[in-house]
């Protein structure tokens, strides 16, 4: 089974530049656990210390908020993509 983390361009830099990853993982939480081996810089962009997914994070399974499914347990079926969606944030000028 291969899904694909998604990175927006805002966090490619922590990622070696790369805007798709493949994971073999089967749950969001240990796609997670694989970025902190591969790619560990972009993973403390996504967690804190204590593994949890950072308020400022979303990640979306497809047009799915993980947070509506199963959370850090849920599947990644094979082909299905997860988005990382950090934080926008701004103002009028």
């Amino acid at each position: 089974m291969t899904a694909t983390l998604v990175v927006p361009a805002a966090l490619r830099s922590s990622a070696g530049g790369l805007g798709r990853i493949p994971t073999q993982a089967a749950t969001v939480a240990a796609a997670l656990d694989q970025l902190a081996q591969e790619w560990p810089q972009l993973e403390r962009r996504l967690r804190d210390e204590r593994g949890q997914l950072r308020r400022h994070v979303k990640l979306y399974l497809e047009a799915d908020d993980i947070s509506d499914l199963a959370g850090m347990a849920t599947p990644l079926p094979d082909g299905s993509r997860l988005h990382i969606i950090p934080a926008v944030s701004g103002g009028l000028s």
